[in-house]
């Protein structure tokens, strides 16, 4: 009766809180505290939600709404971002730390309005304070509305699969190190699928993750990429996957023995299990693109099994027609073929003509630091940036100071374009002119409804050169071109699709390469867009989108909630450490 009550109180105060919600309304609570995890032989202390690792999944139906109560029993300030979700008006409940709030202080509780809109497929959602996304994460699974189903033959069953990292030593002081001192991240020791490392690690082949499945059935698989910085190419032995949907958007069914998947990603894809019955792995398997710095290459399984009656003993089928850690081709032609649907029930809406063209160079940069004292190349601090500016986090988060017209905490003159062109894939970028970053807190202002192209130029500053898996909150773009080199205007145009590009919240910029994208000014707020290798976001690759209100109540920012957390010094190690750059490179 207790537990009935409480629930019904929660309920009246969001509806009391927040007023209007779509469809129907669920509600959660998440319990953020340290839980005790064994991997690898050894014990650590994770923060985690509801003691879980990933966190539990989230379930709707399209265009549901959710609230849920997160209550902060940890050591450190934490918000919860849901991602991919656009959020229609909505930027409050976002969860960028000082974005769109400041963290949700040790010993205090907030509830998140989530309201899902167009989005039908798999998202997730996790921290995006620090680097506590590393254990703070979990799925959301959203089913078609209701009365509605699949573009595609009604699976047996689905599976939700997590890819996490795992490291033996405490995240945040790692990041505490790295950021302290200016130099490389350290490497994650394992991947999970799961949260299960799986048997090719030590002490680990007895929680192997099982995925029993019958034979002549067809399964639908919902895969989250939540590492913090490894793309994946992913595949069952024997077994071809149909992938079938991508950032809660339905593609063309898209057939092939693997996948590759980037941080951020999610991805839809049926399997049907028509080999003998038998053992055979799931595999993901680290893709590497990158030059100056390293990876973990290690490799998680899972074991996709039958049921039935047979020899148990013997080894599981591995997957050999899995590319390489470093088959760039594979990876880049998986990714070119994905199409949207573009049928009357899941249309497509690109903008035609563009309001506001953007050519945004993603960079490695140096920030210098006093007497050559820290770890990065030539003493510097290792940065990065977008058209050389290397996002700075403010005091106050930037959706309050918009909101309330305060002034002094960001600028709005994010520009269009890099201060000056250069050969970007070039082999020698080690100059002070293409390294040494501006660092700032630059926004870029819309006005309602505007068209906006991004072309994303990757660049080898620093022989870094690598995939960046670019991540736009509040929206989805729709990726209509991509390619290797220099972007060419007059050549690079002609390969634009139009018709059936596919429509996502993530997309892999290709190492020395480019991507572009569209999307429609349509959502009013204050909108994050990063690298979603958390490494890269922590050192400054990264800007803000402020989408002005269109003029009506229709088309404005939602009324602020009484409840944000406020923003005090000291509840983020991250601010603290960013703040402690920039004041090293003035």
């Amino acid at each position: 009766m207790d537990r009935f009550l409480g629930l019904l109180g929660f309920a009246l105060l969001s509806w009391m809180l927040f007023g209007f919600a779509y469809g129907d309304v669920r509600y959660y609570t998440f319990v953020l505290r340290e839980s005790n995890f064994t991997r690898l032989c050894s014990q650590k202390s994770l923060l985690t939600v509801n003691d879980s690792f990933p966190g539990p999944v989230l379930r709707v139906h399209k265009g549901d709404t959710i609230y849920v109560n997160v209550i902060n029993e940890g050591h450190y300030g934490v918000t919860i971002h849901w991602h991919g979700v656009k959020q229609p008006r909505n930027p409050w409940f976002d969860g960028p730390e000082y974005i769109t709030q400041c963290p949700i202080k040790p010993g205090t509780n907030f509830t998140y309005q989530i309201l899902f809109s167009s989005e039908e497929g798999t998202l997730w959602w996790h921290a995006h304070s620090d680097w506590t996304r590393s254990s703070v994460h979990g799925a959301i699974v959203i089913w078609p509305a209701l009365n509605k189903t699949y573009p595609f033959p009604q699976p047996d069953e689905e599976h939700v699969i997590v890819l996490e990292s795992w490291y033996k030593q405490d995240v945040m002081a790692l990041m505490k190190y790295a950021l302290q001192h200016g130099g490389e991240t350290k490497l994650s020791d394992a991947y999970c699928i799961n949260g299960q490392p799986g048997d090719f690690y030590p002490c680990s082949n007895e929680s192997t993750t099982h995925i029993k499945v019958d034979h002549g059935k067809t399964y639908l698989f919902r895969l989250v990429n939540a590492a913090q910085n490894t793309d994946f190419f992913v595949g069952i032995a024997g077994h071809n996957l149909t992938v079938v949907g991508w950032d809660a958007a339905y593609i063309k069914p898209l057939e092939n023995p693997y996948l590759v998947i980037t941080p951020g990603q999610t991805m839809d894809f049926l399997v049907t299990a028509n080999q003998e019955p038998g053992r055979y792995y799931f595999i993901a398997s680290p893709y590497f693109d990158g030059q100056a710095d390293d990876f973990d290459k290690s490799i998680t399984s899972a074991i996709f099994e039958y049921n039935g009656d047979y020899d148990r003993s013997i080894i599981p089928s591995f997957p050999h027609d899995l590319p390489n850690f470093y088959d760039l081709l594979a990876a880049n032609m998986f990714w070119k073929r994905s199409r949207s649907l573009a049928t009357p029930e899941y249309p497509v809406d690109v903008p035609k003509s563009v309001d506001t063209r953007m050519f945004i160079v993603l960079s490695m940069n140096l920030l210098h630091c006093p007497n050559s004292s820290c770890d990065g190349p030539g003493g510097d601090r290792l940065a990065a940036g977008m058209n050389n500016i290397t996002f700075a986090n403010p005091a106050v988060d930037i959706l309050q100071a918009y909101y309330q017209n305060l002034s002094g905490f960001y600028e709005p003159n994010f520009p269009n374009t890099p201060a000056y062109y250069y050969n970007f894939t070039s082999e020698s970028l080690t100059s002070d002119n293409v390294t040494l970053s501006l660092q700032a807190t630059k926004v870029k202002m819309l006005n309602y409804n505007e068209t906006v192209e991004i072309i994303f130029q990757g660049s080898n500053t620093l022989n870094s050169g690598e995939n960046h898996p670019i991540h736009l909150h509040g929206f989805r773009f729709y990726v209509i071109a991509s390619g290797i080199g220099v972007f060419n205007k007059t050549r690079d145009i002609l390969y634009y699709n139009l018709e059936d590009p596919p429509e996502a919240n993530t997309v892999a910029v290709p190492k020395d390469g480019w991507a572009v994208v569209r999307f429609k000014a349509s959502n009013p707020g204050v909108w994050f867009m990063h690298c979603h290798f958390d490494k890269h976001m922590t050192w400054g690759m990264d800007t803000v989108f402020i989408v002005r209100d269109g003029g009506t109540p229709e088309t404005s920012v939602r009324e602020p909630p009484s409840t944000m957390p406020s923003c005090e010094d000291g509840t983020s190690i991250f601010d603290y450490f960013k703040s402690n750059m920039l004041k090293e490179s003035k």
